[in-house]
């Protein structure tokens, strides 16, 4: 077992990002990073604009690590910015693509199947 840090959780009634990327996400609402997500298998984050959408079902939670941060995105950019659900320290999410892991935050674990990179948004 590896001990991983959960490092923020973000959970985003809605699309943020029209426009130019260089314009960078639209204000949203302060309680998109959360510190509980409520998971349903196959559906997603309640609450998330890709909750139980067809098309988004391979990826309906995203994770990334900071770790794997591209190099031109500073360490203290957030979930906001990247446009992800799960921020984690600790363990190189991009190497367990195929995998299917658990994250267990002390309500029992959850688990996950990492089926493809989920890269930052632009």
């Amino acid at each position: 077992m590896i001990d991983v840090e959960v490092v923020q959780l973000l959970v985003s009634p809605a699309h943020r990002l029209a426009g130019r990327p260089s314009e960078g996400p639209a204000p949203g609402p302060d309680d998109e990073r959360v510190t509980r997500a409520e998971v349903r298998a196959r559906l997603g984050l309640v609450g998330d604009r890709y909750f139980a959408q067809a098309a988004h079902r391979d990826a309906s939670v995203t994770m990334m690590s900071v770790e794997n941060l591209p190099t031109d995105i500073a360490p203290a950019v957030g979930l906001r910015e990247t446009r992800r659900n799960v921020l984690l320290r600790g363990v190189d999410v991009d190497a367990l693509v195929g995998a299917t892991v658990s994250l267990d935050c002390g309500e029992g674990r959850v688990r996950f199947s990492l089926n493809r990179p989920a890269r930052p948004c632009a």
